[in-house]
């Protein structure tokens, strides 16, 4: 499985971890950048690769009384402040052909939404960018379906994509976290990466409910089974976020997590190769 490369950083199975880490939604200025520096500061801590994450638009929220986010001219106004004050890259997610170019040229990652990853349109403009493609893996999906979007992308000439598990639908209200859609996904050739907060959501009602607590025993087993990356919303004040408060992983709490993910990924390592 050949590496996707970004800068000096290189995403694949004999790479090191790969963290993707941030608020969920853009919630000002001054909050984006301060949640930027602190897992700048805590991922240079831990010589892990670290790429920063955040919405300037959640689309597919459950009410239209939720917050949504700055809108996409504020929201890459800020994320370019991230990208070029402290040196990080960058991904957001697109939910609108038009909004891809824009986007493309902030961004080092262009995210596809998991309700939107068979959107044909979507996602071959996104493709078309050259930009690293990170896929969401729908819900609904099967993990070896996957092979058919990858192609889609591939047919742009981009094979720079990861691929994103997210949970899968277990009937009404509830997600199951499948550790064999890990090997299943990389059959295609390339990286996966396990979200592991929204995995922990309890989707339905007004608003989206969640199992913060489980967020560890998923991870280290999505870990186990061979994910090149994870990818993890985090807050300083979950209970005060303006977007899934019960699944953004306390900021106080991710150095320890991460530290037995790394020190899992070394184990795995040598059984992998």
């Amino acid at each position: 499985m050949p590496d996707v490369k970004l800068d000096t950083l290189s995403i694949g199975k004999n790479q090191p971890l790969i963290f993707i880490l941030g608020p969920c939604v853009i919630e000002s200025y001054d909050h984006t950048l301060f949640m930027a520096e602190q897992l700048k500061i805590l991922t240079d801590r831990l010589s892990v690769p670290f790429i920063f994450k955040s919405s300037f638009d959640k689309a597919n929220r459950s009410s239209i009384d939720s917050y949504r986010g700055p809108g996409l001219d504020e929201g890459l106004k800020i994320l370019a402040a991230v990208k070029y004050n402290l040196n990080v890259p960058v991904l957001t997610d697109v939910h609108e052909t038009g909004q891809v170019l824009p986007v493309s040229e902030v961004v080092d990652v262009i995210q596809i939404p998991a309700f939107l990853c068979r959107q044909t349109d979507l996602v071959v403009a996104a493709g078309k960018t050259g930009k690293i493609i990170n896929v969401k893996k729908g819900q609904f999906v099967a993990p070896q379906d996957m092979q058919y979007i990858v192609k889609k992308i591939e047919s742009t000439g981009n094979t720079r994509i990861l691929l994103t598990d997210r949970g899968t639908s277990f009937g009404y209200g509830a997600l199951v976290s499948d550790v064999m859609a890990v090997p299943i996904m990389q059959q295609t050739g390339y990286p996966v990466i396990f979200d592991a907060t929204h995995s922990a959501q309890i989707p339905g009602g007004k608003t989206t409910g969640g199992k913060r607590q489980m967020i560890p025993y998923t991870t280290r087993a999505m870990v186990a089974a061979g994910a090149d990356g994870i990818f993890m919303e985090v807050h300083d004040e979950p209970n005060q976020a303006r977007s899934d408060q019960d699944t953004q992983y306390p900021l106080d709490r991710l150095s320890e997590l991460l530290t037995q993910l790394i020190t899992l990924r070394s184990v795995i390592k040598d059984f992998n190769e």
